[in-house]
């Protein structure tokens, strides 16, 4: 179980690293930098594997029952879901890579911003995770409502300067793809903050209705 537990919080770590080192990739048009952060997804894709494993053998071979189930079965969907925030994290990266040879939008609008809250609610859904703290766990999640805010407020600024000049077109559309994916990322952090709650309580709730 101690294993687990520990394996998990690596992940997320890895995770949080991720979405940063990403977002510098892109700002700093660094194609190598974002290469690293796409390879690099596979070491997150093969702790979630390892732990998946651990859990399973686990459940067969010692039959943990009330909240030790419970237990394994929140951090193995809390596996799957920093597993998917990796996905995106290399989603941004290959935005980057994409818009490495051109010239900076508008200073990439409010994805740096985007980037960090990303990077902070991961780190603070895991703090809840290793405390089992319901309250960080619902406070975190409330930080979503931040995140919609960016991104629609992104989006609406980058489509005012595609219409404002064709140019803009390509790059735009690859800085609402990358925005799309962080905005995710705060869904996913979302669902993981339920798991908290789960884990604490048994209850099932919806943190951002």
């Amino acid at each position: 179980m101690r294993e687990i537990k520990d394996d998990v919080l690596r992940m997320g770590s890895i995770v949080a690293d991720q979405i940063r080192a990403a977002l510098a990739a892109l700002v700093a048009h660094d194609d190598e930098a974002a290469v690293a952060v796409i390879v690099a997804d596979r070491q997150v894709n093969e702790v979630q594997r390892h732990v998946a494993s651990l859990i399973a053998t686990t459940i067969a071979t010692q039959a943990p029952v009330a909240r030790d189930l419970r237990f394994l079965l929140a951090l193995d969907h809390v596996t799957y879901e920093l597993e998917r925030i990796g996905d995106h994290a290399a989603s941004v990266a290959k935005q980057g890579r994409k818009l490495a040879p051109q010239p900076p939008l508008k200073r990439y609008v409010d994805l740096p911003e985007m980037g960090q809250l990303a990077a902070r609610q991961v780190q603070g859904v895991l703090r809840a995770l290793v405390d089992v703290d319901v309250e960080l766990a619902r406070e975190v999640a409330a930080q979503d409502d931040a995140m919609d805010h960016l991104f629609h407020q992104t989006y609406d600024e980058v489509v005012g300067l595609m219409r404002a000049d064709p140019d803009n077109v390509e790059r735009g559309t690859r800085l609402i793809f990358a925005a799309y994916y962080l905005e995710r990322i705060g869904d996913r952090v979302t669902n993981i903050a339920e798991d908290v709650v789960f884990l604490a309580t048994g209850d099932i709730e919806d943190l951002n209705p």
